[in-house]
């Protein structure tokens, strides 16, 4: 047996191997092949010492977990080495698989302080070719009865890729429990007296930057809990590996909300590639040219990616401590990036004169739809867009005529199998018949679907490209975050007429597919200037 309390070992012994009644000793004994962690707190958890998995996790003596292990990915297998180790107040268990998915090295962590019901965790890959990385686990619906909505899916019948479903009229899946990571709080499951929830922590070496959205919740009959690290869902980055993924926490209460937890101890544990706060800078600086209510800066390298929110006031920002490199720093007003620029961080030290503007033009519009701010926000179905498939009964109809600047009746996305054809009327003058430019700027694309338009009986001669996007499904998983691609039209005097124009929109591609899983592409604005 390791302990923190020698007088504590018969304690531990007889009521830790039972594992059916809360333990008063803080520690961690070996039975059957597994180690078992005491908070001493109420919380008691199972680690098989041959694959890591979680097998076990009891609240003042109350299973919790399905019967399902909790795990990394979908567990590391046999070629496992487990260990566990107290170090005064804090116990430290190591799982270090050498050929994760035969071509990966991976170490993971799990750590618990004495008196404290959390369960900390870190996670180091260095190849991974499996597509996503994540932590999971799996809890009894009948104990945690809680269910965020638009990811219960209990009881509905499966209509896309066995992970998206339909009750009625209502859809549900996984995927609509997501959040921007930059939004990423505490989330959890609650029942009678109990509660888990998740710590999301430090997103520096996941990928997608700071409005990727991801699963962190689903509803089956079990009640699941996710912390995707990365993933391939509508990913617009590669995986960073030789990086350390979190500190991150799993939180277990009497059923109220926890407040997050400094996770800074984490990094004095001696995890794989670890970088405490002194080995880190920071950048400070000041952005303009943007609504500062509703701006964003970023910074990304291929080992890390950080963002903060400038001052409203002020525009002044200061980033997250930050490990040493350059970066690519972007300002974006929403979530459209609107300035790029080259900054560097040093160890120990801040960065400061990373003052930044909008380089985006705005003109003056004869028609314009939806804000620049690389989301279909304000477009009809857009708000239900994350939480819902484009089927989902409760939308209004995507097929959409508009006169002038409607952008509530506008479509938030368009399907070459849907609503292809999206028109817009607008009136011009005698003095108007100039040549014209239409900018159209989309935030996501499917099966290679871009925008062309015709005006009148005029339509360009050249088909515009597909855009750069990720390889996935994306209109019907719930986001709208893909690569922000602006297309830019330019019209001649001679197609327009003074009274009544109509702009007509269509996608075109050169796949194919039925439904919302033909080509298609969410809007961010359109402009007629």
């Amino acid at each position: 047996m390791i302990t923190g309390s020698v007088a504590a070992v018969a304690l531990v012994a007889s009521v830790v191997l039972a594992h059916t009644a809360r333990a008063a000793t803080f520690g961690v004994t070996e039975s059957d092949g597994a180690y078992i962690v005491d908070t001493g707190a109420g919380l008691m958890f199972t680690v098989s010492r041959t694959n890591g998995d979680m097998t076990s996790m009891t609240y003042e003596g109350r299973e919790l977990l399905s019967g399902r292990a909790s795990h990394v990915q979908s567990g590391f297998g046999s070629d496992t080495e487990v260990t566990a180790e107290v170090r005064g107040d804090t116990i430290v268990v190591t799982e270090h698989a050498p050929d994760f998915y035969t071509d990966g090295e991976i170490y993971h962590y799990l750590v618990v302080r004495e008196d404290q019901n959390n369960i900390y965790m870190a996670t180091w890959v260095d190849a991974h070719a499996a597509g996503e990385l994540r932590w999971y686990s799996s809890f009894r619906g009948d104990v945690l009865t809680g269910a965020y909505e638009p990811s219960d899916t209990a009881g509905d019948t499966v209509i896309e890729s066995a992970d998206v479903f339909r009750d009625g009229g209502r859809t549900s899946s996984k995927y609509y429990s997501n959040r921007r990571a930059i939004d990423q709080g505490i989330r959890g499951l609650t029942g009678d007296g109990v509660g888990v929830f998740m710590d999301y922590g430090n997103r520096e070496s996941s990928s997608g930057g700071p409005f990727f959205r991801d699963i962190e919740q689903q509803r089956t009959g079990n009640n699941d809990l996710y912390n995707y690290l990365f993933s391939g869902h509508n990913q617009t980055e590669g995986q960073r590996t030789g990086e350390l993924y979190g500190p991150y926490a799993l939180m277990v209460t009497d059923g109220s909300t926890p407040k997050a937890r400094d996770l800074s101890f984490m990094y004095d544990l001696n995890l794989h590639d670890a970088v405490g706060p002194a080995g880190r800078g920071w950048i400070v600086g000041k952005v303009s040219g943007v609504d500062r209510a509703n701006a964003v800066v970023g910074w990304s390298n291929p080992a890390a990616q950080y963002w903060t929110r400038p001052d409203a006031s002020t525009g002044n920002f200061a980033s997250p401590l930050m490990k040493p490199g350059s970066y690519t720093q972007t300002l974006y007003q929403g979530e459209l990036a609107v300035a790029r620029r080259s900054v560097t961080v040093a160890a120990g030290t801040g960065t400061t004169g990373a003052n930044q503007s909008s380089t985006w033009a705005e003109q003056d519009t004869i028609v314009r739809l939806g804000e620049w701010d690389g989301t279909p926000a304000g477009f009809k179905n857009a708000a239900e867009s994350t939480s819902m498939h484009p089927s989902d009964s409760r939308l209004q109809p995507w097929r959409s005529a508009v006169t002038g600047s409607q952008t509530a009746s506008f479509p938030a996305a368009q399907w070459s199998g849907i609503n292809n054809g999206t028109t817009v009327t607008f009136d011009l003058t005698e003095e108007q018949l100039t040549a014209r430019t239409v900018r159209i700027g989309i935030t996501a694309a499917f099966a290679g679907g871009r925008p062309q338009i015709s005006i009148n009986d005029w339509t360009p001669k050249k088909v515009p490209a597909a855009s750069a996007q990720p390889k996935s499904r994306s209109l019907t998983i719930g986001t709208y975050r893909g690569n922000n691609t602006l297309y830019e039209y330019a019209v001649p005097a001679s197609a327009l007429v003074a009274g009544t124009n109509t702009l007509t929109i269509t996608v075109v591609s050169g796949s194919t597919g039925t439904g919302y899983l033909s080509p298609g592409f969410s809007y961010d604005a359109v402009d007629l200037y």
